[in-house]
């Protein structure tokens, strides 16, 4: 299903909509515009003329078009701004520079440990020396983790993996900072790049799967990532698949992240002799691509498993597309046998010919997702929220990231 009425007819998330749209797709006709935004190609004409006015976008050539006169592409005169994405996770901070268009311009790591009292003050401080280090418009900071963010104006976040509680990240780092920070939970930005950039610009509801160091899910409906009513939507890895099973990191036993998380499929791999106490999952995938059974078998269970649940969930969400991302995805080939015959076996009939991909992975994604939480504020005024609103006054008012 194509994606479509996502922007208000308010003028100003309009306008920034169409810079955003033309700086993360390029070169765009007035009438792609309107067919991409849901928005009339009256509204269209009159934003662009403005735009065009104040010179924050060009006329570029002429293309040919379905009948009558040749449509005329749209670009943006000059970079209309830029963000700054990072990932928090429990030793270090990755952090990236991008353009609207998504293009990496830095990427570098720094240590960190978010166990120190002052913990809150050290990130502020990491940011604050990437802020000053941003060449060009600064739109926003964009930062993901592995929690749950009540919402964009509490920035109030709960993240057990990093010890924190109730923790006000948003509030902390937007008076450190001095622009605005959005802040979410690490699949959530991988879905909003997905929106701007990804697969997701095509399908107005959708998921993003992450198998890694655990199972996370990030859902897109009708052009927005649903985050619940306290921001912990999409957990799936706590779907509970046993009455009795191995512990979770989140405190219960037999969830599903208790047995296809890169921890469990390492205490399955030790019981079954498939690799040895000190082995690792590179060990794992290692013997199994070497074509040893007990390491194979690990991956084709956790395949079924992992299938027979996220049909479960299809069924519930009901997406058009399932994106599957994250660290494990380099070891899909080993998965996907098991998975696709459990999946499918699950799913109705009328949902078995659902879309799957597999992306390609690199760590730079999980920061350059919290830089699209900035870049998507266009698209997503909603969860945004005031944060999103300050992002949108920068990308269409130059003087007001200074």
């Amino acid at each position: 299903m194509a994606r479509s009425g996502q922007v208000s007819p308010r003028g100003d998330l309009v306008r920034a909509a169409v810079l955003g749209l033309l700086g993360t797709r390029g070169a765009s006709s007035r009438a792609d515009i309107a067919r991409v935004l849901g928005i009339s190609p009256a509204t269209v004409t009159q934003t662009t003329k403005e735009l065009l006015q104040r010179e924050l976008i060009t006329e570029l050539r002429s293309v040919p078009s379905n009948g009558g006169r040749p449509a005329t592409l749209l670009g943006l005169v000059r970079a209309a701004g830029g963000a700054i994405g990072a990932k928090v996770t429990a030793d270090h901070v990755a952090i990236v520079s991008v353009d609207l268009d998504g293009t990496v311009r830095t990427s570098r790591s720094v240590p960190f440990d978010p166990s120190r009292p002052a913990a809150l003050e050290a990130l502020a401080g990491i940011l604050r020396d990437a802020v000053a280090a941003h060449d060009g418009q600064l739109l926003g900071v964009g930062v993901g983790l592995p929690g749950a963010v009540d919402s964009q104006t509490s920035g109030l976040v709960d993240a057990p993996t990093l010890g924190w509680s109730r923790s006000p990240v948003g509030r902390r780092l937007r008076d450190a900072l001095g622009v605005p920070v959005l802040v979410d939970n690490d699949v959530n930005t991988l879905a909003a790049a997905q929106i701007v950039y990804g697969h997701g610009r095509e399908y107005a509801s959708f998921m993003v799967v992450t198998i890694g160091l655990g199972i996370g899910c990030g859902t897109v409906f009708q052009g927005s990532v649903s985050r619940g009513a306290h921001g912990g939507a999409g957990e799936i890895g706590h779907i509970p698949v046993t009455d009795d099973g191995p512990s979770c990191g989140c405190g219960n036993t037999g969830c599903l992240e208790a047995y296809v998380g890169e921890a469990g499929l390492l205490a399955a791999a030790v019981e079954a002799g498939a690799i040895g106490p000190r082995g690792t999952i590179a060990t794992l995938a290692r013997a199994a691509r070497a074509g040893k059974p007990a390491a194979a078998a690990i991956y084709r269970d956790a395949g079924r498993l992992f299938g027979r649940t996220l049909a479960g969930v299809v069924h519930t969400v009901d997406p058009d597309l399932i994106v599957l991302m994250g660290e494990g995805i380099r070891d899909w080939a080993l998965w996907e046998t098991g998975f696709e015959e459990s999946f499918r076996r699950q799913l109705m009939p009328a949902r078995r010919g659902i879309r799957v991909l597999a992306e390609s992975w690199s760590e730079d994604q999980w920061a350059v997702g919290a830089a699209s939480l900035v870049l998507a504020s266009p698209f997503d005024a909603v969860a945004a929220g005031a944060q999103g609103e300050l992002v949108r006054a920068r990308l269409q008012t130059p003087e007001a990231a200074r």
